[in-house]
Formats: structure tokens, sequence, C-alpha cells
């Protein structure tokens, strides 16, 4: 029997024991095989041994014995290794590892007593970790495939990158992968400094066949959350004294998240037209402009000069591109 049809049977025999009766076009649907294909993998289970009944009617389905379990719930090398992803189905999808990630758990749900394999059914059924942020398709990462093998078999990664100012080609001693906010981040040593490039600018990748060694002791949540801190420390460049009206001030943490936040939380009394005074982090001035006018008429920017004048300055310009209509015939 080959290995894929072997795989396939201890899945239908997981399912069974796990989710009690189910029906043949139920069972090809988990399986993704043809309902045909599940009538003879049932087969080749009664065949060997396995105590599995057919009931008639329209509340049938396949199911065994009462009282049947079976210990076949040894796990491959990469069932194992896609445990890390449990309760993320997509990028486990994306690294490869679902199929492995469905059967992992199929067998360490078999091999739980009933009272907790049942717990972790419900669990399941009702917790549903969604990584990708609101309003925003994943991006398409067709490397993320090459760079995870490299990472695992910790092998060099040549690489065409797209950068902010153009593009280069690198070789990488890629050290981990991280999924922040739905976006794939590869962590590579490059020389001497450790950096992260964003897996969908990769625009071509070749694992070589040169094996680096790890540095010693590295931890990647410790530099990944290093470099984070880095980030957010070279991104805010200055800050923006603004007006807001009551609607500003609700629009400002929903636009800004945290800083934006703390920056209501720290906002002054209300004047004579109910607006209030917030000083907000920014970045570069071009950036900042952009920030400012997201809020329209509900903000107002009093400083710094610079900023207050790029804003009018935008402003103008939108105005002479929407000013009114030339009616004239």
């Amino acid at each position: 029997m080959d290995r894929m049809r072997a795989d396939r049977l201890l899945s239908l025999l997981l399912l069974l024991q796990n989710r009690g009766r189910m029906t043949a076009p139920e069972l090809a649907a988990e399986l993704e095989v043809s309902v045909r294909t599940v009538y003879r993998d049932v087969e080749a289970l009664s065949a060997s041994g396995v105590p599995v009944y057919a009931d008639r009617g329209p509340a049938g389905g396949f199911r065994l014995l009462d009282g049947y379990r079976t210990r076949l719930t040894g796990l491959t090398g990469d069932e194992a290794d896609s445990l890390f992803l449990a309760g993320m189905p997509g990028p486990a999808a994306e690294l490869g590892l679902g199929a492995d990630l469905t059967t992992a758990q199929l067998k360490l749900r078999a091999a739980l007593p009933a009272e907790l394999g049942e717990r972790s059914r419900r669990i399941q059924e009702r917790f549903h970790l969604d990584a990708p942020g609101w309003f925003r398709d994943a991006e398409p990462v067709p490397h993320l495939a090459a760079a995870a093998g490299a990472v695992w078999e910790r092998r060099v990664l040549r690489v065409h990158y797209r950068r902010w100012r153009g593009e280069v080609r690198r070789e990488l001693c890629p050290l981990g992968l991280v999924l922040k906010g739905g976006i794939w981040y590869l962590v590579a040593r490059v020389e001497d400094s450790v950096r992260s490039y964003r897996v969908s600018r990769i625009l071509d990748a070749e694992v070589l066949e040169e094996v680096f060694e790890r540095p010693a002791g590295f931890d990647l949540a410790a530099s990944w959350a290093e470099s984070s801190r880095r980030l957010e420390s070279l991104r805010f460049q200055g800050e923006a004294a603004l007006l807001l009206s009551e609607r500003g001030v609700k629009l400002l943490p929903m636009q800004f998240g945290a800083v934006g936040a703390e920056a209501v939380a720290a906002a002054g009394p209300p004047d004579d037209e109910g607006r209030r005074r917030v000083v907000l982090p920014v970045e570069s001035l071009p950036v900042a402009v952009h920030d400012m006018l997201r809020l329209g008429t509900d903000a107002e920017v009093l400083g710094p000069p610079e900023l207050r004048s790029a804003v009018a300055r935008a402003v103008a310009e939108l105005a002479r591109r929407y000013g009114p209509p030339d009616d004239t015939p």
C-alpha cells in the first residue's frame, strides 16, 4: 500500500473515531477525495479487521463499533513540525503544512481520553484565530516555502529583493520566520547584522547547498521584539499639535492605533467650540501631511509651522483641483 493511501486510511479511521457517524459525502469532503474512493477505503479498513459499520437510511453513515479505539496515532516529523501552527490553518497552508496539521490534530485528539477529546472539539468549534488585518487581502508569498525550507535546513538563501529604493540581490542566512498582522517576515543574518525582510517582496529565491551555523543562543522572539522597538523609535520623528473636533477625538484612536489613543488620553479640556488640543507623534513630513489630511475638517494643525504650512499647501492644491466647475457654455 502506498504512503499516501495509508495516511488517508488512517485519517478516515481517526475521523470516525473522533466524530462518530459520518456520511460518505462528509468523509469525502474532509479527505478531499471522491465518494467512490471513500467506499473503497472503507472496504479496505474492513478487510484489515477494523470494525466499520454502515447504517442505512436518511440518518445513516459509517461508524465504528462502539468502544473501538485505535492507538495508531504516532506523529510523523512533518506533522509534529506543524503543531506550532495549531489554530492558524491559513499560515500552515502557506507554509505547505496544511494537510500535516489536519492529520496531526486528528491523531492528537484520537490519543486523548473521550472527555478531553470532546472538550478539544468544543474549543475548536468556538474559538478561531484570524491573523490578517481587516480590509486587506492576503499578500501573495510565492517564495515562502523556499524561505521556510532554508530556515529549517540552515541553508543559505539567494534572493532578488525589492526595496523602497530599488532592487537588490543578496545571500541570506535565514534564522526564522515571523507572521505579524497577516504579513510574513524573514529574519536573516547578512554579514554581521540581523535584518528583517518582507517575504512578499522577494522576487526570486534559490536555496543553495551551502549550510551556515546559527548564532549561538539566538532567540527569534527576543530578536524580533528588539527590532520592533528599534523600528518604533525610528518611526516617529516629531510631534504635531492638533485641535480636534468631538468626532476627530473619536477618529484618532481608530486611525492611529495606540499612539492615537495615548494622545487622546492626554488631551486638554474642550475649548469654547468643543475642540480639544492633542499632541500626536508623527513620522516624516510627507507622511505626516498625508496623516493630517486623513482627519479632514475634524482637525486643525497648530504646529510645528512647517507641518501646518505643508498641510495648507496640500489643501490649496486640492481646492484648485476640485474647485467649482466651469458652468460657462
